[in-house]
């Protein structure tokens, strides 16, 4: 069912797909994807809440940078769109409309360029997206299209972190309170993603509160 999302972005914490997959800049001198990758997991887990709008800021910058070093590169595009709706996220109000729309330019043509890159990370992260956006008149928030994005995440990344994280916490705000729980566990039964400690750790902060909150609410 669609939602008429009445309330602009404020509270707004978007907190993106962060999926594998080794890349590099072709030229050295560019930021590599790889340093994007792994500068965005020790910003959103790693540093102060103050000081991240920030460094996602300064992040953002290098991203675009390695998108245009690599012109039709699926995972550069990705990863820029995962710094925008992250330093959406850190910025709140209508004004993050702006960087979620970008974001979601970079997902749309990740899919169209690789529907398959970084374990189908385009699809989570637009899906993350649409049903955390506010809905018309202010976003473009719709959780049909969430539904269907994220299951479209889940059918190329079955057993992965992110992609059940994400579901989860898309049932979650649905109020289908058992169906993220049994999500959020799969979630922590990922298996570690090599090279990937820092994001794995976050993520499973994350899906374990996430489903104390559900399993307290099961057992009311």
């Amino acid at each position: 069912m669609n939602r008429n999302r009445s309330n602009p972005l404020f509270g707004f914490t978007l907190l993106c797909a962060l999926l594998g997959g080794n890349a590099f800049a072709a030229d050295p001198a560019l930021p590599a994807v790889e340093h994007v990758r792994d500068r965005w997991a020790q910003i959103n887990y790693q540093t102060a809440k103050p000081q991240r709008e920030a460094a996602f800021a300064d992040l953002a910058l290098e991203a675009a940078q390695a998108r245009k070093a690599r012109p039709g590169d699926a995972e550069a595009l990705i990863w820029e769109g995962i710094v925008l709706s992250s330093l959406a996220g850190e910025k709140g109000g209508v004004g993050a409309l702006g960087l979620v729309k970008r974001a979601r330019s970079d997902f749309e043509a990740a899919i169209k360029l690789d529907p398959g890159a970084l374990d189908g990370a385009a699809y989570t992260s637009l899906g993350a997206l649409y049903y955390q956006v506010p809905g018309w008149p202010i976003g473009f928030g719709d959780d049909d299209t969430a539904r269907e994005l994220l299951r479209k995440g889940l059918a190329v990344d079955p057993d992965g972190i992110d992609a059940n994280y994400f579901y989860a916490d898309f049932l979650r705000d649905q109020k289908d309170w058992a169906g993220a729980k049994a999500a959020y566990q799969k979630a922590l039964a990922a298996p570690a993603r090599p090279g990937r400690a820092t994001a794995d750790a976050g993520r499973r902060r994350e899906a374990e509160a996430r489903l104390k909150e559900v399993t307290a609410h099961l057992a009311r």
